[in-house]
Formats: structure tokens, C-alpha cells, sequence
């Protein structure tokens, strides 16, 4: 029997072009978590708005992603996940599909789902894109998927709803990890 997911919460919302994604990010947050909570996602390398989301006020870890129009948002109490990650992409993106995805988890083709689950982890992990993402190892199990991302820990994942056309991920480090 596959041990039980976390209760990880998940919204998204449609990004009117020209719209900030970030805003309409940080409202489907507001939504999520309780009033006392206070965001940030500064970027531990340049101060940048860009880096993993952090959540203080409140005993809750929180991720953001957007895909094609969409902005998506994952939260989940400390009691459940330690980290957690969210990522997705459009199930069919031109741009994407004329470039290819041959080598961009390593050798061979990947999927867009095989993408997002790797994306997914190293969100969890902190760490993004600084790690490459070709060296993480993704595993089916019954109901998910782990990530072994080198230097971090093992993440539990799974393939979540959400907007039409868009594949999402999920990717959480339980709050027993040593990392934790």
C-alpha cells in the first residue's frame, strides 16, 4: 500500500496578457493561507523578486509556477511538508515542440511530464534550475513519483489537476527527511 500523500492545497488562476503573473500569484496565496501569513520569494543569490517562495506568520511552505496563461499555486502545512514544489507546463507549447526536448534531462527524448516532474523537485529542493537538472533521478512508485536531486534529499511527487491543457507536478520533502 502507497503510503498517503500530504495535503498539499493547489489553485490557479487565468493571466490576462499584459496582467502581472506575480500578482495573480500572490492573490491565489492569499487565498490559500490564513490572513496572518506574509510572502516572499526574494532570490538567495541576487535579492531579486524571483526566488522560492517563503512563507512567515504562519506554519505553511508555498510554490508558485505559470504556464502558458495560467498562474499556479501549492501550499501545504509544515505538519505535512517541509518543502514543497510546484511546476507545470502547457501540454502543447509551438515553441517548444519546434525546439524539441531531446537532451534536456540528458541523453534520449524527455516529456513534458518527465519535465515538470524534475522541475517540481528542484523547486522543493531550493536549489532551481542551479542544479542541473539532467542529474536528478525520477522513479515511479504506486500513486507518484520520487526525485532523488543530488546534494538535497529524496522528494515524494505526484501529477496533479489542474487548468485544461496545462500538466502539473507536485514535489514535497515529508517533515521526518533529515533535511527537514
Amino acid at each position: 500500500m502507497a503510503p498517503a500523500r500530504p495535503a498539499v492545497d493547489i489553485a490557479w488562476a487565468v493571466v490576462p496578457p499584459g496582467s502581472p503573473r506575480r500578482a495573480h500569484a500572490w492573490a491565489l496565496l492569499a487565498r490559500l493561507l490564513p490572513a496572518d501569513a506574509e510572502l516572499d520569494n526574494r532570490c538567495p543569490r541576487c535579492g531579486g523578486p524571483h526566488g522560492p517562495v517563503t512563507v512567515s506568520g504562519a506554519p505553511f511552505v508555498a510554490s508558485v509556477t505559470y504556464a502558458g496563461g495560467y498562474a499556479i499555486a501549492a501550499v501545504a502545512e509544515i505538519r505535512d511538508a517541509a518543502a514543497l514544489g510546484v511546476d507545470a507546463e502547457p501540454e502543447v507549447d509551438a515553441r517548444r515542440e519546434a525546439a524539441g526536448m531531446a537532451g534536456v534531462l540528458g541523453d534520449g527524448e524527455a516529456t513534458v511530464r518527465d519535465w515538470v516532474r524534475v522541475e517540481a523537485a528542484l523547486k522543493a529542493d531550493g536549489r532551481g534550475l542551479r542544479v542541473e537538472p539532467a542529474t536528478v533521478v525520477v522513479t515511479p512508485t504506486a500513486g507518484g513519483w520520487t526525485a532523488v536531486v543530488p546534494g538535497g534529499e529524496v522528494y515524494a511527487g505526484w501529477d496533479a489537476a489542474g487548468p485544461p491543457g496545462v500538466v502539473v507536478s507536485v514535489a514535497v520533502l515529508s517533515p521526518g527527511s533529515p533535511e527537514a
